[in-house]
């Protein structure tokens, strides 16, 4: 009897041993498979955080540009011009407007932290040969880290007579993401850490290596690099809210002579590899157990049957018996594998499922009123300077900026609403709120000569909501509108706020056909404009239904008795909620 049993011993570690390493392949291969996702999905956060610093440091690039000639800087008022250059800093966060003669000498300061020459620094030399300089550092008055963008001044000849200087500061552009996942952060040509999301890791460089950061003071903390397929992955201890085993992603900026880098926590990756490997090991085991307890059960009826062949005629009922409940027992082994075979495809779906991720929420159909106002500002201000009224251009040209701004809000809070996520509500008037939205549909509602009937009340009507969401809200109801009274001959809009208790009440009704299918219309995609309409992709009111809803609000439509269609936005109104949020006294 020894020598089965060490026959069986040694099939049973055998067994083990391929599971064991059946299971290591699966864990690698799933592990792979994870870091390539998550790769990808880093790649375009590294992409979208790069996109977001290089954005928001061109804005201080055009300030420098378009306020390098401003008829402000002409002559000899230098408290004027440093108001101008003050109100300039102000609008746009400048750490610093500075006004340069051609020699290097400071003229004029906004907030007079800037060095008396600077005739020795690049920026101002590229700026010398009439093009526009850059560079970035420390503050020396401050000691904050800025960006300096020096625009050449030319003279009527074409000659250059200074620059201006607009120095941004970096806290500000840092602001908005800090402590945002992933852990970004963007070296310069020297290797040192200058702008980043994990404060904690500014002014650390590049090791000697090549690979890896050490901090400016102090010993090297602990540091790992080891490679998995074609990714990159970085052990450290360097901080609580840096990733100990992150894959490493890096990317090129030569527009801001950068390298933007992230660090990915890879341990999700690790648990979907863990988890695909237990799944298979117990699947491999269980199919063991199952076969090798069949086997057993073969084997010792074997042996029952060399023992009692001479007892077969008194035992063939038992043995008939105990063959059916043998077959039977298999039956149910081989059912309980096939379900368990189909729960693991099961499960293999949703994991392919989950990893689909979100997709992006309309952007272009938010941004379209946006654009065509900066479109008219734009051409406006070209009149004004060719008529040489350098007023109201810049006024165009500051709309320009605000235009921009908020074209920025409105992609982050369509970000933020396809995201799941929501900006804290705040005390919003409603009323100005429909003026900004009328404002906005300006153009659209004089080119389709629609009369707009906005009984507006004198007072302010405070709701609870975010201003640009529900800014959106209207401007998308007003838009609604004026395409559905396009084949109308009357074209009137009618827009009214009523109060009701603890609720609030914008109404829009239009002349228009009214609404088909009022139970499908907030349906995303669902849309009666013509197929392939650039502006029908039917995913207006589906996001409008979202904003409102995230700040407690409901939006709903009905069909107006004498015509058209009637929308109705009803809000919390901003003084209830504050009652409401008060304790009760005894």
């Amino acid at each position: 009897m020894r020598r089965p049993d060490a026959r069986r011993a040694v099939f049973l570690g055998l067994f083990v041993v391929a599971v064991g390493a059946f299971a290591a392949i699966v864990w690698r291969t799933g592990y792979n498979q994870a870091l390539d996702q998550l790769a990808r999905r880093g790649q375009a956060d590294l992409t979208l955080a790069a996109d977001r610093l290089t954005g928001q440091l061109q804005l201080y690039q055009q300030l420098a540009v378009l306020i390098a000639d401003h008829p402000s800087l002409d002559g000899d008022d230098m408290a004027a011009k440093r108001a101008f250059l003050l109100q300039s800093a102000d609008k746009t966060a400048a750490l610093d407007v500075v006004l340069v003669d051609e020699r290097g000498r400071v003229e004029v300061s906004a907030t007079g932290s800037a060095p008396a020459n600077l005739a020795g620094t690049e920026y101002f030399r590229r700026a010398l040969h009439g093009a526009l300089g850059e560079a970035h550092g420390t503050n020396s008055a401050t000691g904050q880290r800025a960006y300096y963008f020096a625009a050449p001044r030319f003279d009527d000849r074409g000659q250059v007579i200074g620059a201006l200087v607009v120095v941004a500061n970096i806290e500000k552009v840092e602001a908005e993401w800090r402590g945002a996942r992933p852990v970004v952060f963007f070296t310069d040509r020297s290797g040192e850490v200058f702008i980043t999301n994990r404060s904690e890791l500014l002014y650390w460089r590049r090791a000697p290596e090549g690979v890896g950061l050490i901090p400016p003071r102090g010993p090297a903390p602990r540091f790992e690099t080891a490679t998995t397929g074609p990714h990159e992955i970085w052990h450290e201890n360097w901080s609580p809210y840096v990733p100990q085993a992150a894959l490493h992603l890096s990317r090129e900026l030569p527009r801001i002579g950068m390298r933007a880098e992230a660090l990915i926590d890879v341990s999700a990756a690790q648990r979907i590899a863990w988890l695909q490997a237990a799944v298979v090991a117990a699947v491999c085991l269980a199919f063991g157990a199952i076969l090798f307890v069949v086997t057993e059960r073969r084997r010792t009826l074997a042996l029952a049957n060399t023992k009692l062949e001479g007892r077969v005629a008194e035992r063939t009922a038992e043995l008939s018996q105990a063959n059916a409940a043998l077959r039977r027992e298999v039956a149910e082994r081989s059912a309980a594998e096939a379900a368990l075979k189909k729960a693991q495809d099961d499960l293999v779906q949703a994991g392919k499922l989950s990893a689909l991720g979100q997709m992006s929420a309309g952007i272009s159909h938010e941004l379209n009123q946006p654009l065509m106002a900066i479109q008219q500002y734009a051409e406006n201000g070209a009149l004004f300077l060719e008529r040489g009224k350098s007023g109201p251009a810049a006024q165009n040209l500051s709309r320009i900026g605000s235009m921009a701004r908020r074209m920025a809000r409105i992609i982050r809070n369509l970000r933020a609403f396809a995201r799941q996520e929501s900006e804290p509500v705040s005390r919003v008037d409603l009323v100005k709120v429909v003026d900004s939205a009328l404002e906005l549909s300006e153009a659209r509602l004089r080119s389709d000569a629609v009369h707009v009937d906005w009984d507006r009340p004198t007072a302010p009507v405070w709701v609870t909501g975010g201003e640009v969401r529900l800014c959106q809200v209207v401007v998308n109801l007003i838009g609604n509108a004026v395409d559905a009274m396009a084949a109308h001959d009357v074209q009137r809009l009618d827009i009214g706020i009523r109060r009701d208790g603890a609720r609030v009440e914008l109404e829009v009704r239009d002349t228009g056909p009214g609404i088909e299918e009022p139970e499908k219309m907030f349906d995303p995609f669902y849309s009666t404009k013509i197929v392939g309409d650039s502006e029908g992709m039917g995913l207006g009111l589906s996001i409008s239904y979202g904003l409102v809803q995230s700040f407690g609000g409901v939006i709903r439509g009905r069909n107006h008795p004498e015509g058209g269609a009637v929308m109705i936005v009803e809000l919390v109104a901003a003084d209830a909620d504050e009652a409401s949020a008060r304790p009760e006294v005894a």
